[in-house]
């Protein structure tokens, strides 16, 4: 009887081999790929799931592609086992994916969940001691395989009943990718993705944008307000309302594209300006107040009398601000 296992699938070079090795074993294999909107990806790397995509059509594998949810934004801020460097809750986050593979596997009839997890690759989520909570709260012991380190650990339940063969897994460990990349040349594995990037919730810089956020939002928790987080210059006007403001043409071309209805946007009439985008309570006073913060980034001369254009639904709006805030001024509204 072929046994039949799921993948997290990153599209990485690790969950790829990963992939290539329970294959090679004679081992049906389904992929998952979670998105995230604290993913580093973008369009200049394609995106992690464009890579796990990508990987699965490779090898001619089903894949199925999950959104992080509400649910991971409840555990982003409270999360059980703590955060890491910034406000990222590895081993919480690593447990909430491995619980939805297990689910996954029940309905697909799947034997077993396996990773392209590494010992000691990463210094919160990849400890042995991290690796058994991991394992126990996901509900998956016995039942989760790490085939590049398979040998650090105690037998899997595939292991133990042949589904796959122990000495024909491997004893990675570490955080250099010296042996994979080996793997990699061995194996043909082409075109993997180098492995700079990752979780903007390890970014120290990013984390007064998430607390910002987390702070300011008394009722449920909505994903458009994190995805927004990769977009502009954000200030906190108002306890309910933001200014995001394009640092590009690319960011004021993402600004308009999501403004939402209800939602203001402001220019600068007479010059080169970012857009500025209103969330949350529209007032003429925050209005003003967003105006002369942008203006801080055009070319108007300080102390000059600006036209700014506000839009608001269906109607356009022409009024006036000095541009008068010095940099002192604008900083207690940044929030990065």
């Amino acid at each position: 009887m072929k046994r039949k296992a799921i993948a997290l699938l990153s599209g990485g070079l690790d969950s790829t081999l990963a992939v290539k090795m329970i294959l090679d074993l004679g081992i049906e294999v389904e992929a998952l790929n979670f998105t995230s909107p604290f993913c580093t990806c973008t369009g200049k790397n394609s995106g992690c799931k464009s890579e796990a995509v990508r990987v699965a059509q490779e090898y001619n594998i089903p894949i199925k592609v999950m959104h992080k949810g509400i649910d991971y934004l409840d555990i982003v801020r409270n999360p059980v086992h703590g955060y890491g460097k910034g406000v990222n809750p590895c081993v919480d986050c690593r447990i909430y994916l491995l619980k939805k593979a297990k689910e996954y596997m029940l309905e697909s009839g799947a034997d077993f969940v396996f990773t392209g997890e590494v010992l000691g690759q990463r210094p919160m989520s990849q400890r042995r001691d991290t690796l058994r909570v991991i394992e126990r709260e996901s509900g998956l012991e016995g039942l989760l395989l790490r085939p590049l380190s398979a040998r650090h650990f105690e037998p899997t339940i595939p292991e133990k009943e042949g589904w796959v063969d122990r000495n024909k897994l491997l004893a990675i460990e570490g955080r250099s990718r010296s042996i994979q990349m080996q793997m990699a040349e061995e194996l043909d594995v082409k075109n993997y993705p180098c492995p700079a990037g990752g979780c903007l919730l390890t970014e120290l810089s990013f984390v007064p944008k998430i607390r910002d956020v987390f702070d300011h939002s008394e009722e449920e928790l909505n994903l458009r307000d994190f995805r927004l987080l990769k977009t502009g210059r954000h200030f906190r006007i108002g306890p309910q309302t933001k200014a995001i403001m394009g640092r590009s043409e690319v960011d004021n071309n993402q600004l308009e594209h999501t403004r939402q209805p209800g939602e203001a946007a402001l220019t600068w009439l007479d010059g080169n300006t970012p857009v500025a985008i209103i969330i949350g309570s529209q007032e003429k006073e925050l209005f003003k107040l967003s105006a002369r913060i942008l203006l801080r980034y055009t070319k108007a001369e300080p102390d000059a009398t600006c036209r700014m254009e506000l839009r608001l639904n269906d109607t356009t709006e022409v009024f006036s601000v000095v541009n008068d805030l010095r940099p002192e001024c604008v900083e207690p509204y940044l929030v990065a």
